[in-house]
């Protein structure tokens, strides 16, 4: 079985010598080692094959008697074998190739993982460690978690692929989306109808998307906003969030929530172009949007 592990080793020769030697005696093989190295201390990642009849808590348990210190392990594939600067190179080269789809990049790139469950393992102090890592790109926060701490070097990768992204938009001098309000058609703008529990866009009397919405307890608003492929890509769909937020806002609401698929590659042009601070919290399988509404106050 493969198992993905991080932890800090004693700064001092030979620290990484001992856990090799432990691997050996125990049967365990490392297959590929990656030092991420930082001022005060030098987090080590080892690809490690155990026998089957392994558990986590046996792998966990061999590092720390090894001296290591905060340990992470985590079941993974073969995958994580690639060559790591050949993953940025792609990651990077798709990136160049389409901007939009950063969150989805950046998440499988950083091994973004659902949130932990928090449950701690039986018998044992192990629990899921649970870190963050926020990269900006113009108003929009793309938040990555995983139960690994992130490195300071991997905050530095993360900081430069958000920033390609943004130089791209900017040299390009492309917006996200077009301004709300601007002409989708020879036949006119669209017009949009606000009401108590949805928000219609409408061309010519059809409707080309809509925005639905409930409230939870905790003041959020979750929202359900499709539109029609024929006109995506026409500032639709932002000018729909920014309605529902104006709605949400006079509501008393703290913010408005929009869950998705996590490759769903329309979701950072469609924040952008609300013209709102947003958050976009990247999950293994899932993609949350968070827009605090208070902020529409300086919003047109």
């Amino acid at each position: 079985m493969l198992w993905r592990v991080r932890t800090t080793l004693p700064d001092r020769p030979g620290a990484l010598a001992e856990l090799a030697a432990s691997c050996g005696e125990s049967g365990v093989n490392i297959l590929g080692l990656q030092i991420f190295p930082g001022v005060e201390r030098v987090t080590d990642e080892l690809i490690l094959r155990t026998p089957d009849t392994w558990q986590l808590t046996d792998l966990a348990e061999l590092v720390e008697h090894a001296g290591g210190t905060k340990v992470s392990v985590l079941p993974c594939t073969e995958a994580a074998l690639a060559d790591q600067p050949t993953r940025y190179v792609l990651a990077a080269r798709s990136i160049l190739a389409q901007p939009a789809g950063f969150p989805e990049v950046v998440a499988q790139l950083f091994d973004a993982e659902a949130d932990p469950t928090g449950s701690s393992v039986a018998g044992t102090t192990l629990g899921p460690v649970q870190d963050v890592m926020d990269l900006v790109v113009g108003e929009v926060s793309v938040q990555v978690r995983r139960t690994a701490p992130f490195t300071a070097t991997e905050h530095a990768r993360g900081t430069a692929l958000a920033e390609l992204v943004t130089d791209v938009l900017a040299v390009t001098k492309l917006r996200p989306l077009p301004e709300p309000g601007r002409r989708v058609s020879s036949d006119g703008p669209p017009s949009f109808e606000v009401g108590d529990s949805a928000v219609l866009a409408r061309v010519d009397g059809t409707v080309v998307g809509s925005v639905t919405w409930y409230a939870d307890r905790d003041g959020a608003w979750h929202v359900d906003l499709g539109v029609d492929p024929a006109w995506r890509r026409r500032g639709i769909g932002s000018r729909l969030l920014l309605e529902v937020a104006r709605v949400a806002r006079s509501s008393d609401a703290d913010e408005i929530v929009v869950k998705t698929a996590a490759d769903n590659q329309a979701v950072l042009p469609l924040v952008l172009g609300t013209g709102l601070r947003g958050r976009i919290r990247m999950g293994a399988d899932t993609l949350t949007v968070r827009i605090p509404v208070q902020q529409l106050a300086g919003v047109r």
